[in-house]
């Protein structure tokens, strides 16, 4: 039954086109856990506990910051502070040794404490249980179901990190046959759609030049956009195409 929930949101993404639908599934559920934590869960005292000792990084940080939710996030952020100044004051009580010659000091523990906190979050630690679960699906429906197998090889390819993250995922779950037809399916679609990408940034530019100022657009209206996707994976919604 699990393996059957997650094919939805597989298909969901594969069926939006856009310049990768692994960023669309990752976004999904960074808004899942965006609304799931602005909702009545901050509420309860076990995922306040996690919180409150994680915390958040900063671009999820910025997201929560942006919600409609100003109280939920105020009593969020003054438990979190008061376990970050408890845990601050603890460790302040332990000493910081000074350099010493040819001798490199050890580390201190608030030093550690106050890198791991900037690293830790309740968002991601939320989104990476569910996300490796997509990943084995499309490999599975890949490997079981043509229907998806057509709908694969019909996608705009992958951003860079996903492109890379299927193929080391492919490795794991695929046998040597499927894995094969995989990878080079897999590097043709991300290869053709760099190409694709890079001729609608041509026009871009070329509309930029007086002698195709009254030319269509074409499909380059919104070529930056879909460029940092495919580049960077900062999924972002498409402007309208021109024909």
């Amino acid at each position: 039954m699990a393996e059957k929930l997650y094919t939805i949101p597989v298909n969901d993404a594969f069926d939006e086109h856009s310049e990768c639908p692994i960023c669309s599934m990752y976004q999904k559920l960074e808004d899942d856990a965006i609304s799931f934590m602005m909702g009545p869960s901050y509420m309860e005292d076990d995922i306040r506990m996690e919180t409150d000792r994680i915390g958040f990084c900063k671009p999820h940080m910025l997201m929560l910051s942006k919600q409609e939710n100003r109280l939920g996030l105020a009593l969020i952020l003054k438990t979190h502070l008061d376990r970050q100044k408890k845990e601050a004051l603890q460790l302040m009580e332990k000493p910081v040794s000074a350099k010493k010659l040819f001798k490199k000091p050890e580390e201190p523990e608030i030093v550690r404490w106050a890198r791991e906190k900037t690293r830790s979050c309740y968002i991601c630690d939320r989104i990476n249980i569910m996300f490796p679960h997509y990943l084995d699906t499309v490999l599975r429906l890949y490997q079981k179901d043509s229907a998806f197998r057509e709908k694969y090889a019909a996608c705009n390819g992958f951003c860079q990190e996903h492109f890379g993250l299927l193929i080391g995922k492919a490795q794991e779950v695929l046998k040597e046959q499927d894995l094969q037809s995989f990878v080079t399916l897999t590097a043709k679609l991300y290869t053709d759609n760099i190409q694709r990408l890079s001729d609608d940034l041509d026009w871009f530019t070329d509309k930029f030049d007086y002698r195709y100022r009254d030319a269509p657009w074409k499909n380059s209206r919104d070529a930056i956009e879909r460029a940092v996707t495919k580049t960077n994976g900062i999924l972002q919604k498409e402007k309208g195409k021109e024909k």
